[in-house]
């Protein structure tokens, strides 16, 4: 099948790296290779597996794409790089996050696509170091992704829903995935077409009934939703550096729990996802008190 190309013209400044980085799941990502100003991704689309690259160049993102899916890709680019997004709607005289905007102009907040593409390997991240959850789906996706299509044999495949859920849990086990996550993933693949049909409501409705399936909750479906939906305002909680990060650049506070980040972010109120992407970006993390702890290694216990 031969490449497809498509050219858009950008409404405003728009950095590649950092508004498509929430997607990458560690610097050796399988599925997606960024650079500052050039992007590869490996996707499943409703039309079929799809390779897309895009490079920006001034006011224009030039993109091409192979295999099945290419349309369906390159008909989802302006969602992909924000280009219905609209930081305008985020007016503030806070010194931190108004310094981040003029600093950040070209981050914008998207919309992914496949949310099951997004949501497995934030299963994957649950209560490990995320060194350890990027090696992890790796794993999976050396050995039960495919290469993508076109030219480019740097980047696989996510596996498909139907094969992850149809694992059982030794397939799982030297990813290094316990039986525990290994379930969540084979329910969250299960139901992708669902998810899908619950991401199109929007944000709040997927988080809410995303959270309701075994094993997910409240962390994996905001955290989903605010990486792969462009929700402005979704606000991720029970992540461990997040409050700290927040009451240290809002309030000058070292240490918080969720309660306080909340009220932190209420001024901000149809933003906070935003302010928290700036955050995130740019921000500053408090001064650390303890080493890091070590990574866990399951699948040689």
């Amino acid at each position: 099948m031969p490449a497809r190309h498509r050219t858009l013209r950008l409404s405003r400044p728009l950095d590649l790296a950092l508004t498509l980085g929430r997607l990458r799941r560690g610097p050796h990502d399988r599925c997606l290779r960024l650079a500052p100003a050039e992007a590869l991704r490996a996707t499943r689309t409703p039309t079929g597996p799809a390779t897309l690259a895009i490079a920006v160049r001034g006011d224009r993102a030039e993109a091409t794409a192979w295999g099945p899916g290419a349309d369906h890709a390159l008909d989802g680019l302006p969602d992909l790089l924000g280009e219905h997004d609209r930081p305008d709607d985020l007016v503030t005289d806070h010194p931190v996050v108004a310094d981040l905007r003029r600093r950040l102009p070209g981050l914008r907040l998207g919309r992914a696509g496949p949310v099951v593409e997004v949501m497995v390997p934030v299963v994957i991240e649950q209560r490990v170091q995320s060194v350890e959850a990027y090696r992890s789906y790796a794993s999976l996706v050396d050995r039960f992704g495919e290469p993508a299509p076109g030219p480019h044999r740097e980047v696989r495949l996510p596996p498909p829903p139907e094969r992850l859920a149809g694992l059982r849990y030794p397939s799982y086990h030297p990813a290094g995935i316990e039986r525990r996550r290994a379930e969540i993933v084979r329910t969250v693949a299960a139901r992708a077409a669902a998810l899908e049909r619950l991401a199109a409501l929007g944000a709040p409705t997927f988080e809410a009934r995303a959270a309701s399936l075994p094993g997910v909750g409240p962390w994996t479906a905001a955290e989903t939703a605010a990486t792969a939906l462009g929700d402005p305002d979704t606000v991720v909680t029970g992540d461990f550096g997040l409050p700290g990060l927040v009451a240290w650049n809002l309030a000058g506070e070292r240490a918080a729990d969720d309660t306080r980040m909340l009220e932190l972010l209420e001024p901000f109120r149809g933003q906070r996802g935003r302010v928290l992407r700036l955050l995130r970006a740019g921000g500053r993390y408090p001064p650390r008190r303890a080493p890091r702890a070590a990574t866990r290694a399951i699948a040689s216990h």
